[in-house]
């Protein structure tokens, strides 16, 4: 697809879930240093939204748990720039799953969209990251190393947590792998953020999380914002880290803290 399109001369960034949070807030940044970045989501209202903050953003609408939608995303942002220098892995979804309540549809949608489109995106990328020495980012959360962590609900957060230490296990060992094709691969970790990843859940749902959240904020006192995310983000996918893989960040208000 390289040679369908002329390069531009500046980075592109391509942006799962980028239609609002996080995603919102790295798309913003990065096309305010100098990227392109286009946000993929199953929503065009809030991508359309995001595109017309800044003339440097573009988006694509795709369920990235389709991998024919996925292969098209990759292509529209290749033939669009002629180059693609990161890939951040932001889409995720935030399903309470009691273990005596296990529904294998709910299991396969969370990992699907947690852990295997993920990896089917990073894949589909490789030969373009190798051409621009780029970079994956993967959003991990605080959760993955904390299956106490209070603000994930006391019964059905493991599930959560579990498929997001897959992508850290998986950050890790891609950061190996693609070492020696100049690809790094790295992961934020957030804490409890103001992002509309609670849209997911039930009234019921929201209402516990949101008393849990209450009860057990970090050490910092609050929640985050997707910008002091989006921040760490843009540092990783920045070529000035060129000497940083295989790296989860902990963007968590301190929550990491024995």
């Amino acid at each position: 697809m390289t040679g369908h399109a002329p390069k531009t001369e500046s980075p592109v960034a391509l942006i799962t879930g980028g239609g609002t949070g996080i995603g919102r807030a790295t798309a913003v940044r990065l096309a305010d240093h100098g990227w392109h970045a286009m946000v993929i989501g199953r929503r065009e209202t809030p991508l359309k939204e995001v595109a017309a903050l800044r003339p440097a953003i573009s988006y694509t609408v795709a369920d990235i748990t389709d991998a024919d939608q996925a292969q098209q995303a990759v292509n529209h942002v290749v033939a669009g720039h002629g180059r693609l220098d990161a890939l951040v892995n932001n889409a995720g979804i935030l399903t309470p799953i009691p273990l005596d309540a296990v529904k294998v549809d709910d299991l396969t949608r969370l990992f699907d969209t947690n852990v295997f489109a993920p990896a089917h995106l990073a894949s589909l990328c490789i030969s373009h990251l190798t051409e621009t020495a780029g970079s994956i980012v993967n959003v991990s959360s605080a959760a993955a190393q904390r299956p106490a962590m209070r603000v994930v609900f006391s019964a059905g957060g493991a599930f959560y947590g579990a498929s997001k230490a897959a992508l850290e296990y998986l950050t890790r060992s891609w950061a190996a792998e693609l070492a020696d094709r100049r690809i790094r691969v790295n992961a934020v970790a957030p804490g409890p953020i103001e992002t509309p990843i609670v849209d997911t859940l039930s009234a019921e749902q929201l209402a516990q999380f949101q008393r849990k959240l209450a009860d057990s904020l970090p050490p910092l006192g609050r929640p985050g914002k997707p910008d002091e995310v989006a921040r760490w983000i843009h540092t990783l996918v920045d070529p000035a880290s060129s000497w940083v893989t295989g790296q989860i960040i902990a963007v968590d208000g301190g929550m990491a803290i024995p």
